[in-house]
């Protein structure tokens, strides 16, 4: 099981889609707003999205309580999540979630670009995360790279995946 990556390829900071510089950006008729948000905020969608056949508490992190959680809205409706978690200088990412309805607009990007950002303003220096397989080419187009073996859990395939925010800055 993938705890921490074991050897993290560079990644560009340079390579960040830039939506806006600001937290609040408007798309036709849209207002879309990026922002940290409650643990508890998290939850309703994570099950929806990434375990709807299990029980809601299913989602629940045991350090919930000590993670970062940021989410997407679109007119003030929470449609993606993500939950960021320190340890020193390299922080873990978990239970990555947009709503199937709104997926392929862009929210999840746009979500995780935000969320590299507070990284990088906080002096992370590695982010990882365990990513389903499903996902791996979302994340390499951030510039991550798988660094495990595909590995299970709770029935679903997983690779590790990590990158450097120091490098090229």
């Amino acid at each position: 099981m993938c705890q921490t990556p074991t050897k993290i390829l560079a990644y560009k900071t340079s390579q960040l889609i830039r939506q806006s510089q600001t937290e609040a950006t408007s798309l036709p008729n849209k207002l879309i707003e990026l922002k940290q948000i409650q643990a508890e905020d998290t939850r309703q969608l994570r099950h929806k999205v990434m375990w709807p056949d299990q029980h809601p508490d299913f989602v629940v992190l045991p350090n919930d309580a000590e993670g970062l959680h940021y989410g997407l809205l679109e007119d003030g409706k929470l449609v993606s999540v993500v939950s960021l978690f320190r340890d020193g200088h390299q922080a873990q990412f978990r239970k990555f979630a947009t709503d199937t309805a709104m997926q392929g607009r862009g929210y999840g990007t746009q979500l995780l670009q935000y969320m590299i950002e507070q990284a990088l303003a906080m002096g992370i220096k590695e982010l990882w995360c365990d990513a389903r397989v499903t996902a791996i080419g979302f994340y390499e187009r951030f510039g991550m790279k798988a660094d495990s073996a595909v590995f299970q859990k709770n029935g679903k395939d997983y690779v590790c995946m990590g990158l450097d925010l120091t490098a090229n800055k």
